[in-house]
């Protein structure tokens, strides 16, 4: 079974894609949405969420986890390897590489929350493709906001995606790569504000084949199920988890409140 975890509702879009991918195997999924957002937490808090997370997860009987998170990816995933050396762990990183190796124009954006981009993962792979491209990042002010209340539409929404999207298209950006898992809910309105001839870059689907990758080489793929065996728990609020997954994934799965520790 495969364990996933995020700040909040994001990491769905994850899930979303996983499921369709792997469709037998069996899924719990946490939204720490009690703690939510991650992006203006420490590093410290941050690894001590993701300790406890894991561990619940763990005793759910999770064999592989998925850090669905780019801001808890960049702050806890060595941590939680070190920790669990036998466990295999998927996390997520901005695609700047396919980015900076495809540009025209030579420079790339990011959008990311704070904590991913002052993180040490991030500097490193920005200063690894610095002969390829000029990578400008900003952060995504409001956007985990907007998804974790479902704003995905509205004038607001658009004003908050224009305002960060305005510093990368004056720096003439050929590519926008999404660092937050929250961020592709809202690529629709970002795809609307972006001329055509700028690429949109999300990881997800390449963090689905690692995942993938990792069940078969750690033997740790479960049986078919029919049907497909899905949890989702919250550490927040359970009727704005389920109205989520009702409006935006038709799903009518019930969510389990777990009380943050």
């Amino acid at each position: 079974m495969i364990g996933m975890f995020d700040s909040g509702l994001g990491g769905l879009s994850v899930w979303r894609e996983l499921t369709a991918q792997l469709p037998d195997e069996p899924v719990i999924y946490l939204a720490d949405q009690g703690y939510c957002p991650y992006g203006g937490r420490s590093d410290d808090e941050l690894i001590a969420r993701a300790e406890l997370i894991a561990d619940y997860l763990l005793a759910q009987g999770a064999t592989l986890l998925l850090i669905a998170c780019n801001t808890a990816t960049s702050a806890a995933a060595r941590h939680l390897r070190q920790r669990h050396p036998a466990l295999p762990i998927v996390g997520m990183e901005p695609a700047i590489k396919p980015a900076a190796l495809s540009t025209q124009s030579g420079k790339i954006g990011v959008l990311a929350t704070q904590a991913t981009l002052r993180g040490e993962k991030f500097r490193q792979l920005a200063a690894q493709l610095h002969d390829h491209a000029e990578i400008y990042s900003q952060a995504g002010t409001g956007f985990v906001e907007l998804v974790e209340s479902g704003e995905l539409d509205s004038a607001n929404a658009r004003r908050t995606v224009a305002a960060a999207l305005a510093p990368l298209l004056a720096h003439n950006v050929d590519h926008v790569v999404l660092g937050c898992t929250h961020y592709p809910f809202l690529a629709p309105l970002i795809r609307e504000q972006l001329p055509p001839h700028i690429d949109i870059i999300d990881p997800t689907d390449a963090v689905v084949r690692q995942t993938l990758r990792l069940l078969q080489q750690h033997h740790c793929r479960s049986g078919p199920q029919t049907p497909p065996h899905y949890r989702f728990v919250t550490t927040g609020d359970d009727h704005s988890m389920q109205q989520f997954l009702q409006q935006i994934l038709q799903r009518d799965d019930r969510v389990e409140a777990l009380q943050p520790a």
